[in-house]
């Protein structure tokens, strides 16, 4: 592939990249590149951590950078998650890769790494403390968001500013030049890219990828601020019926698009649509949307774009939309469910992972 073959892929996966020159230098240096993402393992996954995760994920492998998943262990610790539980948190680990497993992601360029065995290394430990002399607390404080908390010193712990230390620090024991992360995570990488070279680092290059929207009404009240509105929208597990769940039953994907939000003509902020764009159209190129005459009859969708124009224009109506979504998200999870139903070892993580409790 030339450099500009890469990047075209690269794009495709961020929704921003910080900076673009930056990554053109590092993709015609001819080394071999390394991005990775993190994720905490807490409770079951849903379809942007699953499909969408696998879909940008191959985009980078087939750009030639080498991908590293981070399983942060250590870090859903810090953060609570699970109860604080570690072996809960390791065995919800598993399952995560064993949906990656069956989502079509291609597990022979990508490499797990876990927390639990960096955090054995003491040179991993000497630069936390190094990340954390770089700064004052507040600036720190600042990226607490990316964790799923607010700023105020109330709803902080210790090992909430650990764990925004180790997190910096994960970039450069990983060898990671490119973080690949959700727009959630933005104000941790640009820290990232300050500290890097205070510490005799690089400056990662930052692709961070699109966020999807909760199924659920979005907040009516306006946040300037891009990140805080990506997370305010985006959608969480502590709210089941705002995401569609990797091992959801039709009747479950039927139920949840019912209720979605997908105003009458409004493109923007609309999850539903989301899906279209992130996740149906990448794996379908073309999409029918099947409807009586007395409605205008079937419809014939080439690309998002296509669908965009016509429902801006309420040429699609949204039970059309809502109706064809669920028979491709149906046809999407089918192997993800026939895996766990049929691989004893995947059917008993996930059995153990829905007995566990999410805490926040």
């Amino acid at each position: 592939m030339t450099t500009e073959e890469r990047m075209k892929l690269i794009k495709q996966v961020g929704e921003e990249i910080v900076q673009e020159d930056e990554l053109v230098k590092l993709l015609d240096s001819g080394e071999q590149l390394i991005a990775y993402d993190g994720f905490e393992p807490s409770g079951q996954i849903h379809i942007a951590q699953g499909i969408l995760r696998a879909i940008n994920v191959n985009k980078m492998t087939q750009a030639g950078v080498k991908f590293r998943m981070w399983v942060a262990d250590w870090h859903a610790l810090a953060n609570n998650k699970l109860g604080g539980d570690l072996e809960k948190i390791k065995t919800t680990g598993k399952y995560f890769i064993e949906v990656w497993r069956a989502s079509g992601m291609d597990l022979s360029k990508v490499e797990f790494m876990w927390a639990s065995d960096m955090v054995k290394n003491p040179d991993y430990w000497k630069l936390v403390i190094q990340v954390g002399k770089t700064n004052a607390l507040r600036r720190f404080i600042r990226t607490a968001e990316m964790m799923g908390r607010d700023e105020s010193l109330d709803n902080l712990t210790g090992a909430n500013i650990i764990y925004s230390c180790m997190q910096v620090t994960d970039i450069f024991m990983l060898n990671a030049r490119i973080t690949q992360l959700g727009m959630d995570q933005r104000k941790l990488n640009m820290l990232a890219r300050e500290i890097g070279p205070l510490l005799g680092f690089w400056k990662p290059v930052v692709v961070s990828h699109h966020m999807l929207m909760g199924l659920n009404k979005p907040p009516s009240v306006q946040i300037k601020d891009k990140t805080a509105r990506t997370i305010a929208i985006k959608m969480s597990k502590s709210l089941p019926d705002s995401a569609i769940f990797m091992t959801d039953t039709h009747a479950d994907i039927e139920r949840k698009m019912g209720k979605a939000w997908c105003p009458e003509g409004q493109v923007e902020e609309n999850p539903v649509l989301e899906y279209y764009k992130y996740i149906l159209f990448e794996k379908f190129p073309q999409i029918v949307i099947e409807r009586p005459e007395k409605f205008g009859g079937p419809v014939i969708l080439n690309s998002f774009q296509n669908l965009q124009d016509l429902y801006a224009r309420k040429e699609v109506h949204p039970l059309d939309v809502k109706k064809e979504a669920v028979k491709l998200l149906d046809q999407l999870l089918q192997p993800v469910r026939k895996h766990f139903e049929e691989n004893s070892y995947a059917k008993d993580l996930l059995q153990k992972v829905k007995s566990f409790q999410i805490t926040r």
